[in-house]
This record gives C-alpha cells, sequence and structure tokens, in this order.
C-alpha cells in the first residue's frame, strides 16, 4: 500500500464529521504498524474531544495491547469517578465519552505507550498543532512514540496551531508533506472559509430520481446528522415559499443538544402567519427579509430551501450538502442547471450523504 492509500482512509474518516467539528477542522489520522498493517483509523469528532491523531494513537495501542485499555479504565475510574465498564470497556464509546478528561488521556498514553508504536507511521490529513487550547498538542503526542514517520496532507495555515511539522523534524522524526494535498485542502476549506468570516452551504434532501418535495425524503439518520448541523450554525436561511408550502418547524429536537438555530426568511413579503411552527420555537430570532446581507454578516450558515433557491443562488454559496434517498418518488423533479464537483460521497444509512463543490 502506498502513502496515497492510508491518506484516503484519513480523508474519508474525517468527511465524516465535516461541520460537526466546529469550531475546529475536520481531522483524519491513520495509524500503521513498521509492517504498513493498520492500526487505527479515526477522525476528531467534536469541539472539545480529542483530536484525530489521540484518537487514533489511543485506539492503536488499545489493539496492540488490551492491558493498555484496562489500565487507562482502572485508572480514570480512581482519578473521576467514571465507571467504562459499562460502556463493554469499548473505546471507540470511551473516547465519545461526552466529559472524557482530554488531558488526563494525553498523559496516559505518554506515560503507557511501552514503545508499542515505535518505527509505526502516522497520516494526518492536517500538520499536528504545536499549541495547547482545549487539548495539548499533538506534535507533542506523537514525537514521545517513536515513530518512523508521519506524514501529512496540508500544512497548518493558523499562526497559533502551525509549526508541528517542524517539532517533529527537529527531534528526529521523518516528515512528508503534501500528500493528496488537494484533498486534504478540499477537507480544510469550509473551516477556512468560516476563520475568514463567513461559511455558507446549502442543504438538500433528494430522492433518487431529484424530487425534492412531497413531506418527508431523507431517512432518520440523515435528518439526525441534519439536526446535529442545525445545533451549531448561527442562522439558517430558508426561502419564503417554501416556509408557506411546506410550513417546517427547521429545530434541531434530533440533535443531542436540541438547540434550534435563527432564521432568515428570505422573501419579498414579510406577511406570514404567525401560527406556522418556525415561529413557535422559544429563544429563536426570526427575520423577513428581501436581503441576505444578515447571511453573510454570520459565521457558519445554513441555506436550505426549493427549486427556485437553487436557482438563484449567490456566488458566495460554493458548497452543497445533498442526502440523496435510494428511492424513487412520483412526483416532479428538479429542473436546473448546476454545475458540480464532488468531493465526498458516503453510504449513510438508506441514504447516500454526497459533498459537493459548486462551480458557478
Amino acid at each position: 500500500m502506498n502513502d496515497e492509500f492510508y491518506m484516503s482512509l484519513a480523508l474519508n474518516e474525517a468527511w465524516k464529521y465535516q461541520l460537526l467539528t466546529y469550531p475546529n477542522p475536520a481531522v483524519g489520522c491513520v495509524i500503521v504498524d513498521k509492517f504498513g498493517k493498520i492500526l487505527s483509523i479515526s477522525a476528531h469528532k467534536k469541539a472539545g474531544f480529542l483530536h484525530a491523531e489521540a484518537n487514533a494513537v489511543f485506539m492503536a495501542l488499545c489493539k496492540i495491547n488490551s492491558n493498555f485499555l484496562n489500565k487507562f479504565i482502572d485508572e480514570y475510574k480512581a482519578k473521576f469517578g467514571t465507571d467504562f465498564n459499562k460502556f463493554n470497556s469499548k473505546f471507540d464509546q470511551i473516547l465519545d465519552f461526552e466529559s472524557l478528561n482530554t488531558d488526563f488521556v494525553y498523559e496516559f498514553i505518554i506515560k503507557n505507550h511501552e514503545n508499542l508504536l515505535k518505527n509505526a507511521k502516522a497520516f494526518v490529513s492536517l500538520e499536528p498543532c504545536s499549541h495547547t487550547g482545549k487539548t495539548p498538542p499533538c506534535a507533542n503526542l506523537l514525537l514521545n512514540l517513536g515513530l518512523e514517520e508521519v506524514i501529512i496532507g496540508s500544512k497548518d495555515r493558523n499562526k497559533i496551531a502551525c509549526g508541528g511539522g517542524e517539532i517533529l523534524k527537529n527531534n528526529g522524526v521523518a516528515v512528508k508533506f503534501g500528500v493528496l494535498k488537494e484533498r486534504c485542502d478540499e477537507l480544510l476549506e469550509p473551516f477556512l472559509a468560516w476563520s475568514n468570516g463567513n461559511f455558507s452551504f446549502f442543504k438538500l434532501a433528494m430522492s433518487l430520481n431529484g424530487v425534492i418535495t412531497g413531506g418527508i425524503i431523507s431517512s432518520e439518520i440523515s435528518r439526525t446528522h441534519s439536526h446535529e448541523i442545525r445545533s451549531l450554525i448561527d442562522l439558517l436561511v430558508i426561502g419564503g415559499n417554501t416556509v408557506r408550502t411546506d410550513k417546517p418547524i427547521l429545530d434541531a429536537r434530533l440533535a443531542k443538544n436540541p438547540k434550534a438555530p435563527d432564521v432568515l426568511i428570505y422573501s419579498n413579503s414579510s406577511k406570514f402567519d404567525p401560527n406556522l411552527p418556525l415561529f413557535q420555537i422559544k429563544n429563536r430570532q426570526v427575520n423577513i427579509k428581501n436581503s441576505l446581507n444578515l447571511a453573510w454578516e454570520k459565521k457558519f450558515v445554513m441555506f436550505e430551501g426549493g427549486e427556485n433557491f437553487l436557482k438563484n443562488l449567490p456566488t458566495n454559496i460554493k458548497w452543497l450538502l445533498i442526502y440523496r434517498s435510494n428511492r424513487f418518488l412520483n412526483e416532479k423533479s428538479l429542473n436546473l442547471d448546476l454545475n458540480l464537483k464532488i468531493l465526498h460521497q458516503e453510504n449513510f444509512g438508506d441514504d447516500t450523504k454526497i459533498w459537493y463543490k459548486i462551480i458557478h
């Protein structure tokens, strides 16, 4: 297997959590032993959780030595009182634990890795961070493991977090940049747009034959994923015709943190039935405007709507997320001219989740 193969695995894992990591970037990591055997494939899943590198290292060490996991469970319980045995000692469930103390995990790995990853390799879609934020620096973590090489897709442009590659290289670890760089940069684009002031994207549920109307189209797993994103955004923009026709509630009730987003109804008319569901959400601000200026003032914005909205997308919107059902529906399908580039697609329950770049 070549470097590109392993990096593609890291990328595919990271795309699963695209947007869910905000305000952090989506990052994937693969650990292979000195013979090229894959030990772990993981990603950063949520802000405040372990970074991709720490997740992958933890999983790799658990795979190599079951005593590593058992010792971790015992010491974590002794310090914090958390009994991970209720998870049946599955390390993936432990790493998804909401209150997991990341400082403890990093320290535990450094003290207990026993050189089990000596001469192994790490493939990371983004240069390992060099600073202490909500988690300790990943460059220092990797440095302590005795790795032979760290292969990196994108160089970190953040002045605070960058420099991890230099730390590793200056301490005797071989470092290679630029493997699948274009694809790794594409993974980062939403985060960089957000960092520069605004990331806006259009979300759509669609049948296999292009139908987007007529009630619920996507599966529950797709709707849950969409609600998880809604719980993180600063603003949801929807066309006035869609509000009047579909009467959506536009909340995040399926998310773990069901915080409903504020809404901008884009409409030339300000007249709407005040009893519509989206107006009934507490602590929500709903704006009705014939301009999208408010959307560009926010950092993280989701657009939803119908065919007319898609036909008249502003050039600011460069990304499209489609949950495509594997069903044909007996309704009118979309009819529009839109040039798209597929960034990533994956099976998503009974649906297919597809990220596109819109070519204006």
